[in-house]
């Protein structure tokens, strides 16, 4: 594994466990979410986001985590290895709940000086809600890329719980 995505519906862990796998392979780990929101939430720009990809995988070995499908063409062509965290519907909404009141009682800065406010919790553009309305569909479209022959060169680890993934970074330290 010298170039990996890690991908997952919003709330599966994707940078927790591809921060993880970057050290423990010692490679630069790039979080697509940062590329992606300037301050205030305000998306960048596609070709903005484009150049700061293009960027961050100039170096030869590297970890990205993110769904972005618009950065798609520039990453995985690139990888060899897709790590898809496909965990229970009940999983996902626990991880992304717990996460988001932490994020929100505690004020955690994210990118570009960003905060989660109640919004994250309470509206109809919460990521909550977003994950909850984007599962099924993140299943069936991670589901038909894996057999995709564009994508034949990859290799794909399916990781279905969060203790499947422990113990799969665990066997990769041994």
């Amino acid at each position: 594994m010298r170039r990996v995505v890690v991908v997952g519906t919003s709330g599966s862990g994707k940078t927790t466990i591809s921060s993880r796998l970057a050290a423990l392979l010692n490679v630069h780990h790039v979080e697509l979410d940062s590329l992606h929101w300037e301050r205030g939430w305000v998306e960048a720009h596609s070709e903005t986001l484009r150049r700061r990809v293009e960027a961050a995988l100039s170096e030869d070995r590297w970890v990205v985590d993110g769904n972005y499908s618009a950065v798609r063409d520039l990453i995985w062509p690139k990888a060899d290895t897709i790590i898809w965290l496909d965990y229970g519907l009940t999983r996902v909404m626990w991880q992304i709940t717990t996460r988001t009141a932490r994020r929100v009682i505690t004020r955690e800065e994210l990118w570009s000086g960003n905060r989660e406010g109640l919004g994250a919790v309470l509206s109809r553009h919460s990521i909550i809600w977003w994950a909850l309305t984007t599962y099924r569909k993140n299943r069936r479209r991670y589901a038909s890329l894996s057999r995709a022959p564009e994508w034949e060169h990859l290799t794909w680890i399916r990781i279905t719980s969060p203790r499947e993934a422990i113990a799969w970074l665990s066997e990769l330290k041994a």
